[in-house]
């Protein structure tokens, strides 16, 4: 009419892509926008039983509260606004870091594109990181690729790995629990998930028994290609035994995996008897029958362990006896994105090139980080002490990484009015918690768990004072919860 037509629109739910329909990540899933829709109705004046939304639903460590690196801002600033340099208010080593890193980048500049791969001065400074940290184990800067924090490595492995239709689709190997990122991309790339439970009754460790028996039932139905491990653990906070790993690799030879190690946890470590073992340092370790033959590629990331910058999304991935001809196409892959954020490059290498003793910021740096490793291992220990106080909750001791995962008893009338809402039992007593208390957790539903048992998710990095009042709350909670079910 009038020139004017109307039509359907050409993208709608039903002619979208639909592996995208099916991506879930429950990190930042409904609770979590219930959550920033209660903060938005606090600061509009509507009454609540609290007066702030307490977020522990995610590992951002500076939204809560723990301080950046001194030496790590103060490179990033020079980086940023080169005329600092001229000032007289930084030491002598930031300055020369940050000169060096300006020399690297086009222009002199952080705000130009890198090589896709990463700046050529970072990944050298990676691979001779990984070298000390692994004993020796040479590292080539070639097999090392600077990404957008630890996901962006982990979906561009995921896209060489994925290929097929029907029985012949790609089945990838993922813990349950397990970090939603990876049942995301495996949605969205139509992949298979294959999984693999974690023993809660041993500390949440990895069980050969149950890799065999995953992997035999999948291969009824697809072509199982990878197994990811993450270690520490992201949701379950364990960590790996050395005796453990050397299996997981055995197995991943014999049934030809290729493996993902995901180890953006390997400085948080608190557990008495654990220690960070590097897959790649055991692979070696295991002789040349599995270290020139077994694929890996591992990862790392600025955004966890002391460091804790999520924002700046810098990250590294190493790939170990890669095809030549597919590591030419991961090559072409990454160039199709440019580059990974400089500035987060930038901050990758200040984590793996750190101050060193008789430099002018070695003794803050060590002080700094040292405390912020020690304060997070109290918390893990208090976390776990304060949550088995409480009748109908059972939490694992936080061996490492950043979450606790208790274990909850809900009572059944609970479970059925979760149900008939729809709504998974765990999600249905977290809402709750919400609305009653303000506290954000994320249920254990969305990570994956055996059937009957429920959990929930909860970081251990909010200050101490309010991490006290966090676990006071769910204390009275869940006692109030079960008797109102009960």
């Amino acid at each position: 009419m009038n020139g004017v037509f109307s039509r359907d629109k050409v993208l709608t739910i039903d002619t979208m892509n639909p592996t995208v329909k099916n991506v879930e990540y429950a990190v930042r899933g409904p609770i979590v926008q219930r959550a920033m829709q209660i903060e938005k109705e606090l600061r509009e004046g509507v009454k609540k039983p609290f007066t702030e939304v307490i977020k522990a639903n995610i590992g951002d460590a500076h939204a809560m509260g723990q301080q950046p690196i001194t030496f790590f801002r103060q490179v990033l600033a020079l980086c940023s606004y080169p005329e600092l340099l001229n000032e007289n208010m930084f030491p002598e080593d930031a300055k020369n870091r940050a000169r060096r890193i300006l020399q690297a980048c086009g222009g002199g500049s952080v705000g130009a594109y890198s090589a896709s791969q990463g700046i050529d001065c970072v990944r050298q400074d990676v691979a001779r990181y990984i070298e000390r940290r692994d004993g020796g184990v040479p590292c080539d800067p070639d097999n090392v690729y600077l990404t957008t924090g630890a996901s962006d490595g982990i979906v561009t492995m995921l896209k060489l790995l994925v290929c097929g239709e029907g029985a012949s689709r790609t089945g990838v190997m993922i813990s349950i629990p397990q970090y939603p990122l990876y049942s995301a991309a495996l949605a969205e790339l139509g992949a298979v998930q294959v999984n693999y439970y974690l023993n809660e009754e041993k500390c949440w460790s990895m069980d050969l028994s149950e890799l065999e028996s995953s992997l035999a039932e999948a291969r009824k139905h697809c072509n199982p290609k990878a197994l990811c491990i993450i270690n520490p653990g992201n949701p379950t906070g364990q960590v790996q035994s050395r005796q453990c790993i050397e299996g997981v690799i055995r197995f991943a030879a014999k049934e030809r995996l290729f493996l993902m190690a995901d180890e953006v946890y390997q400085d948080n470590v608190y557990a008495e008897g654990c220690q960070f073992h590097s897959f790649k340092k055991v692979l070696f370790e295991l002789g040349p029958e599995y270290s020139d033959n077994v694929e890996l590629a591992s990862f790392h990331s600025t955004s966890k362990c002391y460091m804790g910058e999520c924002g700046f999304r810098g990250g590294y991935m190493e790939v170990i006896n890669m095809d030549a001809e597919v590591q030419a196409q991961l090559s072409k892959l990454v160039s199709v994105r440019l580059c990974p954020p400089v500035p987060g490059q930038a901050l990758m290498d200040l984590v793996v090139n750190s101050p060193q003793p008789g430099e002018p910021s070695h003794i803050t740096f060590m002080k700094e980080r040292t405390a912020t490793l020690s304060l997070l291992a109290e918390k893990a220990k208090l976390t776990e002490q304060i949550l088995n106080t409480v009748p109908g909750i059972t939490c694992n001791p936080v061996q490492g990484a950043m979450y606790s995962f208790p274990n909850i008893s809900l009572p059944e009338k609970s479970i059925k009015e979760a149900k008939a809402l729809g709504q998974a039992p765990d999600m249905f007593y977290c809402m709750k918690l919400l609305e009653e208390t303000g506290i954000c957790l994320v249920p254990g539903s969305g990570f994956g768990q055996k059937d009957g048992t429920y959990h929930f998710r909860m970081t251990i990095l909010p200050p101490t004072d309010k991490l006290k009042i966090l676990l006071a709350k769910v204390k009275e909670f869940h006692q109030k919860f079960t008797q109102q079910y009960s």
